[in-house]
């Protein structure tokens, strides 16, 4: 089975429409910018937070690589984002 077929037959279980290859493009983009910017098991979750928080993949890959960066400056063991909002 491909990745295609999986994901049109779990979509179909889910009764929601698969995305199209753009989408797909945009989640896979994402993903790999969760991964590279923290630890590889970031990248489903934050697929799963894109879902849950009904954003736009293309939306949530420019706040995910907004993010990626601000994670990369914590490395030095400044707090002076924390708690910022």
């Amino acid at each position: 089975m491909t990745r295609d077929e999986w994901i049109a037959a779990f979509a179909a279980e889910l009764e929601v429409e698969p995305p199209d290859a753009a989408t797909v493009e945009m989640l896979l983009d994402l993903a790999g910018t969760a991964a590279h910017a923290s630890e590889r098991t970031a990248a489903p979750i934050a697929c799963y937070l894109v879902g849950l928080s009904g954003a736009a993949p293309a939306i949530a890959g420019q706040v995910a690589a907004g993010v990626a960066p601000a994670a990369a400056g914590d490395d030095d063991g400044g707090d002076d984002d924390e708690g910022g909002g």
